[in-house]
């Protein structure tokens, strides 16, 4: 039996678009027929490219750069987004950076940095799409949290904090806002990204240190961003219409790895 996950006429939101893995899932749901509303802190060349793309496609697509923890940016986004689609029927709450302390050196302003990106931002956005995704006939919210919610390291702190209450908001929406909202989550791994690139060049060796990151992944390999947005578009669709309240680990199997 074949599975084409069609999502056409559907209108879906994804945050942190401009690179890495949320451009990722913009090409994937745009791939899948969804119309595409993004948003990031700033545009980029190759989201400029994608944007092209599907304009020359005759597909609508949005793009605003705005602050995610900026509650007021936030609203105005949704509401153009609805003006302009004439509704919502899926989020894909991505946005995020790495707020990476040790945690006895962690300082206040950091902590809450963290907290309002990481985690704040994704209950806002999810609050502010609420009323929308209730009018829709497939109404689900996708949110990326991190492996770092199930297993972490040394140094990782406060985002693993952050990353692990996400999968709480999970549980808590899709029981309190269902069943008109389905809420899953997404926990990728170690993802082949521009940043995680930058990462590997901050060693002596870079291609060293990506060696042995690959080695510590079973499948032999990282994750591209464009398979974790065919994870979003697969949730999203009617095939996955049974999943709410769970959190989804891909990570090439990293976090089965008990020793490296």
């Amino acid at each position: 039996m074949a599975l084409n996950i069609d999502l056409s006429g559907q209108v879906a939101i994804v945050t942190g678009a401009s690179g890495g893995i949320g451009l990722g899932v913009a090409r994937m749901m745009a791939q899948a027929g969804a119309h595409v509303a993004a948003c990031a802190r700033e545009s980029s060349p190759a989201w400029e490219q994608f944007q092209l793309e599907q304009m020359t496609s005759g597909k609508m697509i949005l793009f605003t750069a705005l602050d995610i923890t900026d509650d007021e940016s936030v609203h105005r986004f949704v509401q153009m987004t609805v003006q302009y689609f004439g509704g919502i029927d899926i989020l894909v709450s991505n946005a995020g950076a790495n707020v990476f302390r040790e945690a006895a050196d962690c300082d206040t302003d950091a902590w809450q940095r963290n907290m309002d990106l990481n985690l704040k931002s994704h209950w806002m956005m999810s609050q502010s799409c609420k009323p929308y995704l209730e009018r829709s006939t497939n109404g689900v919210i996708v949110i990326m949290t991190s492996n770092h919610a199930i297993a972490t390291i040394p140094g990782c702190f406060p985002y693993n904090v952050a990353k692990t209450a996400l999968t709480g908001l999970v549980r808590s929406l899709a029981i309190e806002w269902g069943p008109a909202i389905r809420t899953v989550g997404i926990a990728p791994g170690f993802i082949d990204t521009p940043g995680n690139d930058g990462w590997f060049q901050s060693f002596p060796d870079p291609q060293a240190e990506r060696a042995q990151t690959v080695q510590r992944h079973p499948v032999g390999r990282l994750g591209t961003p464009e398979e974790i947005g065919a994870f979003c578009a697969f949730l999203a669709s009617s095939y996955a219409s049974f999943a709410s309240g769970a959190t989804y680990v891909v990570d090439g199997g990293r976090t089965a790895l008990l020793q490296d």
